[in-house]
Order: structure tokens, then sequence, then C-alpha cells
């Protein structure tokens, strides 16, 4: 790009244009755990600068990359000598209706900032897990939350969304307005535009009961199948995450259950967590919403995990025995496990794109380091997946670092990928925002 297009554009702008050699675009060009070179970054202040940007891309034929909190697995919010639409600058949160708890949002927004707006109201949203994620990537991912099992997933309490279109239109989506284009944001990601802001439910509550029991690494099977039993009847206010570390050296890492209650009576529900084996340490706190959000830490330089996930049906013994037995051939795999059912579940598989209903458990893993060790795992850890395959099915976009063919076929089956083909077509039909777990527009003949 010359100096003059790139001054035309940053003088249309209420934001700036970043280009190589300024003094921000090291700390720009790169998302969490993905390296980038993009052309340019546009940081975009409002929605009129979304419309201009992709625009602009578009009449240059340059590849979109957009992001809001820089936490794609997979990088998608960076590129290699395109075009980057950084949203982190449109943070706004506004209380809409006090009385039926409507909350409008935009997609730069991270929930850290989202859940300490709402606490000054009384109010909660079941977002994610992690206080630095933005808010765009996962509303339109799904975000299993810690009050995922009383209230949905986030996106599942998505009531309106405004977008920026491939042909720089701005269309609203809801239940009544682009309803189709509505049933596809929520778990078709950004393959259909670049919401500018959504318009959310959430629910009062102040605070939560929120701790973790930390059990010997010995322990890790009997805890886990127990940890599955009493999920499977608990009050859906209660949702639990299990996670196993990599063992280093001899002793086997600890087993850590954390847990949250969406309330402050839920000692009776929480109660078989603390006595799940021999426990070593425990923790059980009544704290404000905001507080149960964890930083996120920095990764080690050159570090670019491989990151997994599915859906578990049934979390049965021999699926438990199956995973550990599974990980334990590995000396850098991270092993989560998260509790679903309860509201979640209640949602028809068809009612959104995110299709993934009716499983008790979602399991992640994570194999650290650098992206050559990870190259060198790749056949190890395909075989640990494939060994697994009776007990797990689908997966969830928002947990895949490298969303190939197999991925992207398991995160939409293919009922919701006919159906959100149809809509890529009708939004995106030259496949302009390709930089998502991507789904292709249906070829004209089929639409």
């Amino acid at each position: 790009m010359n100096h003059e297009t790139v001054e035309a554009l940053a003088g249309s702008l209420a934001g700036e244009v970043v280009l190589p050699g300024d003094e921000t675009y090291e700390e720009l060009r790169h998302v969490f755990s993905r390296k980038g070179e993009p052309a340019a970054v546009v940081r975009c202040h409002g929605t009129d600068d979304v419309r201009r940007a992709v625009l602009f891309a578009r009449e240059r034929g340059l590849e979109i990359s957009v992001r809001s909190g820089r936490h794609s697995l997979a990088g998608y919010g960076t590129g290699r000598g395109g075009l980057v639409i950084e949203l982190s600058p449109m943070k706004a949160v506004e209380l809409l209706d006090a009385e039926r708890h409507r909350v409008r949002v935009e997609p730069g927004a991270v929930w850290s900032e989202v859940a300490a707006y709402l606490a000054g109201h009384g109010l909660a949203f079941s977002s994610g897990d992690t206080a630095s994620v933005g808010v765009g990537g996962l509303l339109l991912g799904g975000g299993i939350g810690w009050t995922a099992r009383a209230d949905g997933l986030a996106l599942d309490n998505m009531t309106a969304a405004e977008l920026v279109t491939a042909d720089g239109r701005v269309v609203r989506a809801s239940a009544e307005e682009n309803p189709e284009l509505f049933w596809a944001l929520r778990g078709g990601g950004g393959n259909f535009g670049i919401v500018t802001s959504f318009e959310i439910t959430a629910r009062p509550l102040e605070r939560v009961q929120y701790g973790r029991v930390v059990y010997p690494g010995a322990e890790a099977a009997q805890v886990l199948k127990g940890w599955a039993r009493h999920m499977r009847q608990a009050p859906d206010a209660l949702m639990s995450h299990v996670t196993l570390f990599p063992t280093r050296g001899d002793t086997p890492a600890p087993i850590t259950v954390i847990f949250c209650y969406a309330g402050d009576d839920g000692d009776e529900a929480i109660a078989p967590l603390l006595a799940l084996g021999t426990a070593e340490s425990k923790t059980v706190d009544l704290v404000p919403v905001p507080q149960v959000l964890a930083p996120s830490g920095g990764l080690p330089p050159g570090w670019e995990p491989t990151v997994r996930s599915r859906f578990v049906t049934e979390c049965v013994d021999a699926f438990v025995d199956a995973a550990l037995e599974g990980a334990g051939g590995f000396r850098t795999l991270f092993l989560e496990f998260r509790s679903l059912g309860g509201a979640v579940n209640r949602v028809p598989e068809d009612a959104t794109a995110f299709a993934h209903r009716g499983s008790e458990v979602l399991m992640n893993t994570i194999n650290m380091g650098t992206r050559e060790e990870n190259e060198a795992a790749a056949p190890a850890l395909a075989a640990f997946w494939e060994s697994l395959s009776p007990y797990v099915r689908g997966a969830y976009s928002n947990f895949l670092s490298e969303a190939d063919e197999e991925d992207i076929a398991a995160a939409y089956p293919p009922a919701t990928y006919a159906r959100l083909q149809a809509v890529k077509r009708a939004y995106d039909p030259e496949n302009v925002f390709a930089r998502n777990p991507n789904v292709k527009p249906a070829p004209a003949a089929q639409v």
C-alpha cells in the first residue's frame, strides 16, 4: 500500500491506521499464541470505521483478519500481508432496559470490563471464564462460562446483533429481523460479517460460591469418575471444571476440581466435590461475580500450543480410563473437562448454529511447546484422540488451534453446515470473511 492510499484511509476514520515501522505495530501485529505480519492494522472506533475498513480491503484484494480480544487460538486475529480490523477500541457497555436486564455491548470489550459494569447494576452474564477474552469472538462461538448450566451458553442469551457485511451494509439481526442470519451468528462465528454491537440479557446475581480442591494425581481416575457421577445429577446452579497438568518427574501431577455455584446457598451441592478423594487443599469463598474471571498468563517465548476439543456424550468410567491412560503417554499435555448439561442442553440442537447439545462434558487438550515440537507430536496426538472416538463427538470452534477440514466438520454437523452455507451465500458469497472456522458459501445452484 502506498503512502497516499494509507493517508486517504486514515483521514476517513475516527480511529487510526498502524503500519509496519510505527511505534505500536510490534504490540499490535501478534495475537495471544500466534505471530503475524499484517500490511496494516486498522483500530476502529465505531461502525463507520469498520465499514470503511472492509470496503478498503475489498477494493485492494487484501485478506481481512478481525479481532477483539486477541485470544484466537488459531491466530485468526492476525495474518501476513493482509488487513487486521482491530475492534478493541469499541468497548462500550450500556444498560438498555433495567427491568428486562437488556444490555448493549460492543465487541472490543473484554469480559472483566463487562462483568464489572454489570456488577454495578447487581447483574451478571454467562460469559467465558477468562478476564481478558474479548466479547466478539466468544459470543459468536459459544461461551461456556461459570453459570452456563444455570443460564445457558453466552450465545443463548444474545437477543440481537448489528454487523457490517462484506458489501459494507450495516444489518441488524434478531429473532424478528433477518432471523436466519441471527440463527447463524449464534455459533457460526465471524463468517457472515463483523459484529459491531450485541444485545444480551443478563440476570440478577451479585455473588457466587467459588473454589477449588486439589487431589493427588494418583487418585485422578477415582476423582474424575466421582466428579462425573456427581455433576450428572447436580443442580443447574453448580458448574465445575477438572484440570490435570502434565506430569513432570516421577510423581503424578495433582488433579484440580474447580467449581462455581450461582448463589450463596450451594454448600450441599458443593460438598461431594470436596470428598472425591484425599484432598491436599481446598477453598470455598463467597465472592462477587467478576472475581471468578481468571487472568490469562502469557506464554513462554516461542510457544504455540496445539488446542483441540471434543464433546463427551456420557462421561462413563471407560472413557475416563481411556483418556487418562492415553494422556499418560505425553509429557506436555494439559487436560481439561468442563461440565455441561442443565440449561445448555435444554436448548434444541437446531435452535442455534451451536449444535452440540446433549453432551455431559467438553474435553479440551492443550499440548504445550513450540510449533516445531507440536508438529512432531501431531501423529501421537491424533492417535490419542482417535482412541477416544467411541466416546466423543463434535468440536467446540472456540477451542481449536488448527481448524482443518476434520475439525470444521466436527464443529458444524452436516445439517448445520448446509444451513450455514446458505446464510454465507446470502451475506458473504465471495468468502471475504474466511479467517475463522470457515464455512464455504453454498454454490448458487443450491440456494
